[in-house]
């Protein structure tokens, strides 16, 4: 620890405040509380009492007492989440927030793409370092395994859920939980059974027996946790070359919980475990005097993120440290990506959470001199970039019919072909429908007079008269190539195009026949579209067709139509958001591996376009597909109802991040954006 009267020395005349009841912060005031004006300890979710000699205050206490200085006392991760919470009232109040080294935690780093001027270990050098020692002594949580959630502390707020959940309500219960671990830290290094055995006692809890409270929390953070892949696998041929290697752990899970975990990670090439609980003692106090009574003079390093626990606590006992980063240190070296304003709720740091999980999972980001961050495959372009925004969707569109109370839910091809799936996973006991259609099968069967060819024509066309008539109508002419493209060419066709639109409409009234649909409304999903399709299907069906888009176009030009739509975006939403720019791309990864309908034959069967896309065209969408379908499975276990929240900023957040992090899986770079509507195609690159 630095010198804090020194690095301090400006606020002396100054009153001051402590953030943190735990027992570093009763080893700050013992250094500082001479040589400053110390007014009272800050906690997040106690705001009476005394500790150390010092009241236990309000921020509001804090604001009106004239503190120019608050000075947070925890581990870094904390830091930032204490500084989520009450950095905006600081700065209002202009009071500093800093950390214990001097680090301003209200200022917000310079959002950047790569680490760039960031000192951070190569994979190759702890290589190296390892291959020096006998032994390995390797951190667990955020070293070789994560939580899917950005702040530690988020696990208090989803177990209080899961006791609401049971009827199970105990007023304030994050602070209790965090208070009560704080209380027994000061004097051991305590069992999970142990917090809440206090907790208990403590604030006269009687719903739940302490053993079932911690059985809520494990089975909630059980769920979180995953492995971060390549640390765990360069420990593993560490172990596969006769290293020794020992987790050890500051934590409230005894061995036998952690072997869980770690089984569940399948990780297994390690010697033995020293958790903190269960030696009584953590890293800054004996732990690691406990790892040198057993490797006895072995030469060791120490592996882990905590600058304070796994460096300096490990350096202190004579231990060689190395400090690898935490996924969460790794986003906030970046500036949060641009992310941070506009995170929230609890909903909200759980999606960053996955995000960092999946985007840092490796801490070994100094690999190149460009040192960017980059996406490397389809199946991770899907769960970071498209997922979140295509997940807040599906969750809308099932509100959305729940609250109409519709029965027939079409999803129509192709865009609808993944979101059928992702609606059906959170509703196995209905059937939806995947509806077969297009925009031109659609105007084909449905065409019933001039006024439909004019509108059709004013959707202008990229070619010539005769590859219109074929490719929107299905109209062949005999002869000579006609190439004109002047408005009023189309309607000399009419005749044929009307009598064509007959036949087309009672062969697709064959297919319809055959859905079963039930009396009432018709839910009609499409993607971004105007109505175009929904219009001219509409006429087939004795159903009323309540359309659900993701986004309306020209909303105003429909209005005379007679459509009921809503949509997730309205077009005003827009205007200055990521989706606009960027949805002519989730078209082409939305899709089904089929071509697209063109029409039906006279026993109602699909004929189809023919397939322009190549092979590996269809497995990188099939690939991005299987990460959105990854993120959506792991958000909804994850978030029960009472958590879920749409945040539409933060999802245009993570989508437009595709255009500034490298993305390097050649098969996506090769996609293209295809619509033979409009006879126009456009290589995805160009829309980077």
């Amino acid at each position: 620890m630095p010198d804090l009267v020194q690095l301090f020395d400006k606020y002396k005349n100054n009153k001051i405040a402590l953030y943190g009841l735990g027992i570093e912060t009763e080893k700050v005031l013992k250094e500082i509380e001479c040589d400053f004006s110390i007014v009272g300890l800050l906690d997040g979710y106690k705001e009476d009492g005394m500790l150390y000699g010092k009241p236990i205050i309000s921020l509001r206490e804090a604001i009106e007492s004239h503190v120019k200085l608050i000075l947070v006392v925890a581990r870094p991760g904390s830091c930032k989440a204490i500084a989520k919470r009450i950095s905006r009232i600081c700065i209002e109040n202009q009071i500093d927030l800093l950390d214990i080294r001097g680090q301003n935690l209200c200022a917000i780093k310079k959002i950047t793409y790569d680490f760039k001027g960031v000192s951070g270990i190569s994979k190759n050098y702890l290589i190296q370092q390892i291959k020096e020692r006998s032994v390995i002594s390797v951190d667990l949580f955020d070293t070789l395994i994560m939580r899917q959630t950005l702040f530690s502390t988020d696990v208090y707020e989803m177990v209080d859920d899961q006791l609401k959940k049971r009827g199970i309500f105990i007023e304030d219960f994050c602070g209790k939980r965090l208070e009560s671990e704080k209380y027994l830290a000061k004097f051991m290094a305590p069992t999970l059974v142990e917090i809440y055995s206090y907790m208990k006692n403590t604030y006269l809890i009687s719903e739940m027996t302490a053993d079932e409270l911690a059985g809520v929390e494990w089975a909630v953070d059980y769920k979180l946790i995953i492995p971060r892949s390549e640390m765990c696998e360069l420990i593993a041929q560490a172990h596969g070359r006769g290293r020794v290697v020992y987790i050890v752990s500051d934590t409230y899970y005894t061995k036998e919980q952690l072997i869980k975990l770690l089984e569940k990670c399948n990780i297994t090439c390690y010697t033995d475990i020293f958790a903190s609980c269960d030696y009584r003692t953590g890293k800054t106090q004996e732990l690691f005097e406990r790892l040198k009574d057993r490797i006895c003079g072995q030469t060791c390093i120490h592996i882990g993120d905590d600058l304070v626990a796994d460096v300096e606590s490990a350096e202190k006992k004579g231990i060689c440290a190395c400090q690898i980063y935490s996924g969460l240190e790794l986003l906030e070296m970046v500036g949060y990506l641009g992310l941070w304003n506009n995170i929230g709720g609890l909903s909200d740091r759980i999606r960053v959470g996955m995000f960092v999980s999946r985007l840092f999972n490796s801490p070994f980001q100094f690999e190149t001199e460009e040192r960017k961050i980059s996406v490397r495959n389809a199946f991770d372009i899907g769960y970071l970039f498209f997922a979140p925004i295509i997940s807040d969707f599906v969750l809308w569109i099932n509100e959305r019919v729940k609250d109409n109370n519709i029965q027939n839910i079409w999803f129509c091809a192709r865009d609808g072909y993944l979101i059928k799936k992702l609606y059906d996973e959170l509703n196995e006991d209905i059937t939806s429908t995947y509806f077969l259609t297009s925009r031109a099968a659609a105007i084909r069967a449905g065409m019933e007079n001039e006024d439909d060819i004019r509108y059709v024509g004013e959707m202008k066309f990229s070619g010539g008269l005769q590859e219109q008539l074929q490719e929107r109508f299905g109209i062949s002419i005999e002869g000579q190539k006609d190439e004109r493209i002047y408005d009023g060419a189309i309607l000399e066709y009419s005749r044929e195009i009307l009598k064509k639109a007959a036949v087309n409409r009672k062969n697709y009234q064959r297919y319809i026949h055959r859905l079963q649909i039930k009396e009432g409304n018709i839910a009609f999903f499409d993607f971004v579209a105007k109505g175009t399709s929904q219009m001219y299907i509409g006429r087939l069906l004795k159903n009323h067709l309540k359309g659900f888009y993701f986004l309306q176009l020209e909303e105003e030009h429909m209005r005379n139509k007679g459509l009921d739509i809503v949509s997730f975006y309205k077009l005003e939403e827009t205007a200055h958001s990521a989706v606009f720019e960027n949805y002519y791309i989730l078209e082409t990864v939305l899709t089904s591996p089929k071509p697209s309908v063109k029409e039906f034959d006279e026993q109602g069967m699909p004929i189809y376009a023919k397939e322009t896309r190549k092979e590996n065209d269809i497995r990188c969408f099939e690939s991005i597909q299987r990460g959105i379908q990854d993120y959506f499975h792991t958000y909804l276990k994850l978030c029960n109802e009472s958590i879920e929240g749409v945040n539409k900023k933060l999802d245009e957040l993570f989508l437009a991040l595709i255009h500034a992090i490298s993305v390097s899986d050649e098969n996506f770079l090769k996609l293209k954006v295809e619509d033979p509507f409009f006879n126009r195609m456009t290589d995805l690159t160009d829309l980077l």
